[in-house]
């Protein structure tokens, strides 16, 4: 039973997008307005991986998660058949990728990754989610998401380099940079991935991320999607877990009671040096049925 303020039925009562609704034809067409340059900007993570070397642990990620892994037939790991002949002098080289995206890569959630009860995002029932994937709001209810950006660069409003570990946005803050419209894309820059490349440990130690009251903020603006460079959009403490109560948590106000789509662990060093506050927001998760998230790379077209 949802009690406070949701976009439950809002978008009638089979709806699994939630507020990518609001991504109209005529909202698309005018947040393409926002680029002005044509500059593109990746805003994702490397994936590296590998079985014999380190290279998935030079990627912040949270701990204990699995690190991707990835196979190539051509030197040998040969998850196939090898490297395949394909005419005289020429072979191919094939790939094979194993992924965790939740906490290891910039991925999005899906509205079917958290519930509360019985009950995901817009009164589906939760024993919908199985081992063998989830028949209702799964990552490939999402198709692609072009909108306009808005980017909240936290840290350079307040004179730092990266947000401290126990720094909790408040919607405050956010109000004072902007003011998202229906539609838009928040996306949230703490700076923490900065924090890797000096202390593993020091990343782990904790995260800053958004307050609940500054999630709400967000929800009331009809924003479509929420994206932040750090791991759980809002904070974690140093168990890698929220403080918050369950009536507070970030993915509870957001994806469960407003279909609002997160996407976390973006790289946005780039695009905060670029000193845009808006842009054309471009996604696309892969079209995995029932997945619970999928990695993405997303873009920022300036």
């Amino acid at each position: 039973m949802v009690h406070e303020p949701n976009n439950w039925g809002r978008f009638g009562p089979d709806d699994q997008r939630g507020t990518l609704n609001l991504l109209t034809p005529a909202v698309v067409l005018d947040a393409l307005r926002a680029a002005t340059t044509g500059e593109v900007l990746s805003l994702a993570m490397p994936i590296r991986g590998a079985t014999s070397s380190p290279a998935p642990t030079t990627v912040p990620h949270l701990r204990g998660r699995p690190l991707p892994q990835h196979f190539m037939s051509v030197d040998g790991g040969d998850y196939a058949a090898g490297a395949r002949p394909i005419g005289e002098g020429l072979c191919v080289a094939d790939d094979a990728l194993v992924v965790t995206p939740h906490g290891t890569t910039t991925h999005m959630d899906a509205l079917c990754h958290m519930w509360s009860g019985d009950e995901v995002y817009n009164g589906h029932a939760a024993a919908r989610v199985r081992s063998y994937g989830a028949t209702r709001c799964g990552i490939e209810q999402v198709g692609g998401v072009v909108a306009r950006g808005v980017l909240f660069d936290v840290p350079r409003r307040l004179g730092l380099d990266h947000l401290p570990a126990d720094f909790r946005i408040p919607a405050e803050l956010l109000e004072e940079i902007a003011t998202p419209r229906s539609g838009d894309v928040a996306v949230i820059r703490t700076g923490w991935p900065l924090v890797w490349q000096r202390s593993k440990e020091e990343y782990w130690s904790g995260q800053p991320g958004l307050s609940a009251d500054a999630g709400r903020w967000l929800a009331a603006r009809d924003v479509s999607v929420v994206a932040c460079d750090n791991a759980a959009i809002g904070g974690l403490n140093v168990r890698g877990l929220a403080d918050e109560s369950l009536a507070d948590d970030l993915h509870l106000i957001l994806l469960h009671r407003h279909g609002i789509h997160l996407i976390e662990m973006l790289w946005l060093e780039e695009l905060g040096t670029a000193g845009r506050t808006e842009f054309v927001f471009v996604a696309a998760p892969l079209k995995i049925e029932g997945g619970t998230g999928s990695p993405i790379t997303p873009l920022a077209i300036l």
